[in-house]
């Protein structure tokens, strides 16, 4: 028979773990770079950029143009791990609390 009050109360426990995964990201870090390393950023896993690393290199007027876009290409890839750390903070956070159903993404509840 289903228990309503048992219920209630697993789901209190994932609305508190979803909550701390949710404060968690902030400290979570996510990497990207590109040019071989010329550019560099790192994220948190609210996509929040932290940090900008770029070659002396690259800091000419004539390169403006290489600068942008391996600018770009480092934000995403960094931006593609912060989703991906953030997706598995989120599956450890609930582990063992809810059924395993597929097509559930609770991705969605990190904000």
């Amino acid at each position: 028979m289903f228990d309503m009050m048992k219920m209630m109360g697993k789901m209190k426990d994932v609305q508190a773990r979803i909550k701390e995964a949710q404060d968690n990201l902030v400290k979570l870090r996510a990497n990207g770079e590109s040019g071989g390393g010329m550019v560099k950023v790192t994220m948190n896993g609210k996509k929040s950029l932290i940090a900008l690393d770029i070659d002396t290199a690259l800091l000419k007027a004539e390169d403006k143009t290489i600068l942008q876009d391996l600018v770009i290409a480092a934000v995403n890839k960094a931006a593609e791990e912060a989703d991906n750390i953030a997706k598995e903070e989120m599956r450890k956070s609930t582990e063992g609390l809810l059924p395993n159903i597929p097509g559930l993404d609770l991705s969605s509840m990190l904000g």
